[in-house]
């Protein structure tokens, strides 16, 4: 599987979907569905609701994040809205304002 990259000069307004990780430099907004990992670098801009297995925020997100495995804000990383997730890694120095939810079902 090879990488899905918007690059650093790319907006995407609308609906990501698939199977392949997606790695964001650029500017994402609307909605991203991956069956696989999303990665948010630091450049990077999501203002979307995020629904993946594994997602690591460099970058900034304004939206809700729902990982079926695991969701990580590096310490770069800044995030506004909700986080569901049965694990949750939130590094010394990042920006989160929201919920957290780690019930597993």
């Amino acid at each position: 599987m090879a990488d899905t990259i918007i690059g650093a000069d790319i907006t995407v307004d609308g609906e990501i979907t698939g199977s392949d990780p997606v790695v964001v430099e650029g500017t994402v907004k609307g909605r991203i569905d991956t069956d696989s990992s999303v990665t948010v670098a630091e450049q990077g801009v999501v203002e979307a609701d995020v629904d993946t297995p594994d997602i690591s925020v460099s970058g900034q997100v304004t939206g809700n994040i729902t990982a079926s495995d695991r969701a990580e804000i590096t310490t770069e990383g800044r995030m506004v809205g909700d986080i569901k997730a049965p694990r949750i890694l939130i590094a010394d120095g990042a920006g989160f304002k929201g919920h957290i939810d780690m019930d597993v079902e």
